[in-house]
């Protein structure tokens, strides 16, 4: 019988508010439903041990986990094994609400997060209810300290500079018996990163697939709107950065966590064929590989 690698699949790639946005009644995703698309998040699964793992808990969270577990189907119960974190923004952690009684009542369901995201969750309601009930179970990560999901998989915490209200954020290094992930849907400035000590030059060399903050595509893209009030890296940003790096290092960048307004999540557009020729890809919901 052949072997059973792990293996990751992208569940969504939008920004926090997902495609279309409340209010953007003007977006033609409310009519054409191919152009929907969930919040971003990521699924791991061991086919071998059946377990599933979730990177974020998004508002989307109810129709990601039953695609994952079309993909994975679970032989026996729990059908999570855990979640994972980034931070404390509506797009990560919100559809943790989904976990409690008045829905899934999950039982000791593992919250892997960092400290301050404990804490967060801890000392406010309706959170610190998941946790009083006992439908999770808090797992307090440390930065650049691999924890294991079993014995083939791990995931490590990157602190990453970002709008840090209410907790860190990070982004995760995602390792299996056979390739390497980096996961960072939420950045400031890659300046800043590099201010910190940290290229991200440097850890994409060390993967194998990088998944990398791509909110917008220029800042021309919210007329009215003083961007530096909601900093990302936008996409050409990033390509012109990035421009240097050989071939078989942008081959590796997949651009993640797009705003309902970014025109690189449709295809055949100019936006997208822009990326395609520079040599870089959208990541796309879906999408699966061995790790």
């Amino acid at each position: 019988m052949p072997e059973l690698f792990p293996f990751l699949t992208v569940l969504g790639i939008a920004q926090d508010g997902g495609v279309p946005q409340a209010g953007a009644h003007w977006h033609p995703a409310w009519e054409d439903h191919t152009l929907r698309r969930r919040a971003a998040c990521l699924g791991i699964a061991d086919p071998a041990t059946n377990q599933r793992w979730m990177i974020e808990c998004t508002p989307d969270f109810r129709e990601q986990l039953h695609h994952f577990c079309t993909l994975s189907p679970p032989r026996s119960s729990p059908l999570l094994s855990g979640i994972a974190i980034t931070h404390a923004h509506i797009g990560h952690y919100a559809g943790l609400v989904h976990l409690g009684r008045e829905a899934m009542g999950a039982r000791g369901l593992p919250l892997l997060v960092m400290p301050r995201m404990a804490e967060f969750l801890r000392r406010n309601a309706p959170w610190e209810m998941l946790i009083r009930e006992g439908n999770v179970e808090i797992v307090v990560m440390q930065p650049n300290r691999a924890t294991p999901l079993n014995t083939r998989l791990s995931i490590t915490p990157l602190l990453v500079p970002h709008r840090d209200e209410y907790s860190e954020t990070v982004g995760f290094m995602i390792e299996g018996a056979r390739q390497k992930v980096l996961f960072l849907p939420d950045i400031d400035r890659w300046e800043l990163l590099d201010a910190w000590g940290t290229s991200i030059e440097d850890l994409i060399a060390s993967v194998d697939v990088a998944y990398l903050d791509a909110t917008f595509f220029d800042r021309n893209e919210l007329p009215g709107r003083n961007m530096a009030s909601v900093p990302h890296p936008t996409i050409t940003e990033s390509m012109e950065r990035f421009a240097v790096l050989p071939e078989t290092e942008r081959r590796k960048i997949r651009f993640i966590h797009l705003n309902h307004t970014n025109p690189a999540l449709r295809p055949n557009t100019k936006a997208r064929q822009a990326i395609a020729e520079a040599g870089y890809a959208v990541a796309e919901e879906g999408q699966a590989m061995e790790i």
